[in-house]
């Protein structure tokens, strides 16, 4: 059997979501994140980085979302619910499956790394320094580059119901952990048709399991 290595509010959200799209057996081995908002060091006897998402299946361990996402579909997808029949929406969807990691996380993540540049365990003596600096950075780049991502992916599900265009695919599991990132932040009041999508993608029956299982997203720090 699967088994789901889960760290609360993390990407590994995505992983239980697919395995309920599949209806997979798995279970679950949940971790706490540390004071500093970083995994357990006891996620690295699982894999060396001690990072979720990561899953064991037999002797086999995989870590990352993509690679999660992609080995699940190719082992598991049996009935072929996702597979996707015409060439360019198997480009779109691979383009976005990528894109969620290597372009919009990182200034994701660079946002909650400023965000606590005014809190513990900098000193409070820095701590109005670090907040200058925070501020000025976002204002001057970060938030600029949010929000032309967010105009590249608003067009995008302007003129199309799913990531891959006109059918749900892993794509749409990929990104769905940066724009729930993005809602519960506050982030998508400008952008309707995005906010449209996600709100589709909860109403998923496995979504909704996957929530019952693995627990709420709470992202807003």
């Amino acid at each position: 059997m699967i088994t789901v290595h889960h760290l609360e509010n993390s990407r590994s959200h995505r992983v239980l979501w697919l395995l309920e799209e599949l209806a997979v057996p798995y279970q679950i081995k949940r971790y706490q994140r540390e004071n500093s908002l970083l995994a357990p060091d006891s996620l690295k006897k699982v894999h060396p980085l001690g990072k979720s998402p990561v899953i064991t299946d037999g002797n086999r361990v995989i870590a990352e979302s993509g690679a999660i996402l992609e080995y699940l579909q190719l082992k598991y997808d049996s009935e072929h619910q996702l597979t996707l029949s015409h060439e360019d929406e198997q480009i779109q969807a691979r383009y976005w499956l990528h894109y969620a990691e290597g372009s919009l996380m990182p200034l994701l993540v660079m946002k909650l790394v400023f965000a606590q540049f005014g809190k513990k365990p900098v000193p409070w003596l820095l701590r109005p320094a670090g907040i200058a600096l925070s501020k000025g950075i976002q204002k001057a780049w970060l938030n600029k580059q949010l929000a032309l991502h967010g105009r590249v992916i608003e067009e995008h599900l302007t003129q199309h119901a799913f990531f891959a265009g006109s059918r749900f695919s892993i794509a749409d599991v990929q990104m769905s952990f940066p724009l729930l990132a993005l809602q519960l932040r506050g982030s998508l009041s400008d952008t309707p048709a995005t906010a449209r999508w996600l709100e589709t993608m909860q109403q998923r029956a496995a979504w909704q399991r996957a929530i019952q299982q693995g627990g709420a997203i709470e992202l807003s720090r």
